[in-house]
């Protein structure tokens, strides 16, 4: 699932090229793609056309563009979203869903294999869409106040990474740089939260951003085919993981093996003297 970083780049990609155009007409290829909609098909299609892009912003994993200052057309990729910018007489994608007409000629085009992702329009949704209010802000968001965070973080009887994956505490991050920033903070993920000094779980925070920092400057992480930005171009973080995905491995630290266990349906991967189990892990 395509996390914080690789949700930014798109959203830098609909700033620099879609803000400015007006959405001259919609389609709907896949009613599954807008199934949150509240009015179905009819008010989606209402409610995009005519309206001109004034901006694109994101919270989390979910991502809007601007309509005429007022509404919203928010956007979550799920599994495999894809928004692309195509001209209007490009061959048809792989899995297109709906199309959005641009007023210089070009598509808005969203592409979903597992249709998980979606579309839907927020009336009065231009600064934060309510349907979304409920998720916190970003390790990115300038207005996140770590001091408050560190203290939710402690409060919680859980493992910490169950925490970082929690998007009311701290959104955007996912499965990849949960373990990437534990690894880099020299945390277990089955840590006990509130086990954890202030001064831990600031320098789990200072983690995050930096791999997150990184990997936007990568243009995110992309194992395959599914993940690529607006122009159909993948990221390059892959490169630089240090732990996930490197199960058997050397840790980049001290040598170590990288040893992957199971976790919530999916995997995590640490290493061993880096990050040793703690005495009371909670799971």
């Amino acid at each position: 699932m395509p996390e914080l970083p690789e949700v930014e780049v798109v959203r830098r990609g609909l700033e620099s090229g879609v803000v400015g155009s007006r959405i001259t007409g919609v389609d709907v290829f896949e009613a599954r793609s807008i199934r949150r909609q509240v009015g179905g098909r009819a008010e989606f299609v209402a409610g995009a056309t005519g309206r001109s892009v004034t901006g694109a912003r994101r919270r989390g994993k979910f991502l809007w563009l601007v309509l005429d200052d007022r509404d919203a057309l928010v956007a979550h990729l799920g599994m495999s979203g894809q928004i692309l910018i195509r001209p209007a007489d490009a061959e048809p994608d792989r899995h297109l869903r709906v199309v959005a007409g641009l007023s210089d000629g070009r598509q808005l085009r969203f592409c979903d294999q597992r249709t998980f992702g979606g579309l839907f329009v927020s009336r009065d949704g231009a600064k934060l869409p309510p349907e979304i209010a409920h998720i916190a802000r970003d390790p990115l968001d300038p207005e996140l106040d770590d001091d408050q965070v560190v203290t939710a973080v402690r409060r919680r009887r859980t493992g910490v990474k169950r925490a970082l994956l929690d998007q009311r505490l701290i959104s955007g991050i996912g499965n990849i740089y949960a373990d990437e920033a534990l690894w880099r903070a020299r945390l277990h993920y089955a840590r006990p939260t509130d086990t954890m000094r202030r001064s831990e779980v600031h320098r789990l925070l200072e983690a995050v951003r930096a791999v997150m920092a990184e990997a936007l400057e990568a243009g995110g992480t992309s194992f395959d085919a599914l993940y690529v930005d607006v122009n159909g171009n993948g990221g390059y973080f892959e490169r630089a993981l240090t732990v996930y995905g490197r199960e058997g491995e050397p840790c980049p630290r001290c040598g170590t093996p990288i040893r992957r266990r199971p976790f919530m349906n999916r995997s995590s991967y640490t290493c061993p003297r880096c990050q040793p189990r703690p005495r009371r892990p909670h799971w």
